[in-house]
């Protein structure tokens, strides 16, 4: 599976047809649930004191995050959202390469650019998964960061833990890795890999995680980094003064003491995910395991049919998709719309 990310494909105007309405937005990976009324009760209450500055250079959210994962708070970097403190860590290690799959989270290629980066495409292997053999080939003298997602952007597969901890112990430690876990709240336990563990053998690892997925705080701009040494505080240097909301706070006190209101919405996102792709298979699509909020239906045809339908999603240059999950109608409405490529029926459920 080797494709490019890029933007949606755009209403053909060859033969003067009118762009078809929006009926479900499913390109950005979204979890389809408004936040919590906890959290949003939260929020609210800080918006009394918007003419108050937050923190200049914030402390109470790495404290909360910290306690919540057992780390300390010196080990947490905060910013908006996890693309956020993702350019924060380009910046603190300068211009030189960034080793990565192809395709990937399209944020990256744009952020390395911005940082002064060249980024090291590295094709994706035939199921879909990170090749870390020629990965770790990539990796030379001028490398300055790789970086590894899982789960996997935009085929939702996911690496084995071993394999992962075999790579990490492989790159030279002198080279920074970025674990990408904005999806790891959709991993089943066992799939989860250990953080402290990882951490504890290798300074060089920065692991990023989000509130935007699970937690459904898009919006928000929440997403921190967890490392260790020099290397996370080499990090934190490239804080942005009063860069974290007061609401962004309070939010995450919230949905951290909801937390098995959140588990049960991301374990409704994966039954949706998991009925969806069944179904979809049962067509003839090839559609690898997901294991985010997102399905990657593979072209031709796909993005084109979707589009048609009223349906936005992340396209690609062979007509294959990328869709968010969860929402059952919008599920139906996916299914009603790629059937007859496949001369499939339409699902019930």
């Amino acid at each position: 599976m080797s494709v490019r990310l890029i933007e949606p494909t755009i209403p053909s105007q060859r033969f003067g047809s009118a762009p078809v309405p929006t009926a479900f937005d499913l390109g950005l990976s979204e979890n389809p649930f408004p936040p919590l009324p906890s959290v949003l009760a939260a929020v609210k209450e800080t918006l009394a004191h918007a003419n108050r500055y937050p923190e200049f250079l914030p402390q109470e959210l790495p404290r909360i995050i910290a306690t919540h994962l057992g780390v300390s708070s010196a080990d947490v970097v905060v910013g908006a959202g996890a693309t956020g403190v993702a350019m924060q860590v380009m910046r603190a290690l300068g211009g030189g390469e960034l080793v990565t799959s192809t395709p990937t989270f399209d944020g990256y290629p744009i952020m390395a650019e911005m940082a002064g980066m060249t980024v090291v495409p590295v094709p994706l292997d035939l199921s879909g998964n990170q090749d870390l053999t020629a990965m770790r080939r990539a990796v030379n003298r001028r490398t300055v960061l790789v970086v590894l997602c899982r789960p996997h952007n935009p085929t939702g597969t996911v690496l084995e833990a071993s394999a992962v901890r075999k790579f990490v112990a492989a790159v030279p430690q002198r080279v920074p890795v970025l674990l990408d876990e904005a999806y790891v709240e959709f991993l089943a336990a066992g799939d989860r890999l250990d953080l402290h563990a990882l951490l504890a053998r290798h300074p060089n690892v920065l692991v990023l995680r989000t509130f935007s997925k699970a937690y459904g705080l898009a919006g928000l701009r929440i997403g921190y980094c967890v490392g260790r040494g020099a290397l996370i505080e080499r990090v934190r240097a490239q804080q942005l003064p009063f860069g974290v909301a007061t609401a962004s706070v309070a939010a995450v006190r919230a949905a951290y003491a909801a937390g098995e209101e959140l588990r049960e919405r991301v374990e409704r996102i994966n039954r949706e995910r998991d009925v969806l792709r069944l179904s979809l298979r049962a067509c003839g699509f090839d559609i690898p395991e997901s294991h985010a909020n997102f399905l990657y239906l593979p072209g031709p045809g796909v993005a084109t049919a979707l589009r048609r339908a009223g349906i936005e999603a992340k396209a690609y240059p062979d007509g294959s998709a990328r869709i968010a999950v969860g929402d059952p109608a919008a599920g139906r409405a996916v299914h009603a719309a790629l059937a007859w490529l496949r001369g499939g029926g339409f699902m019930t459920t």
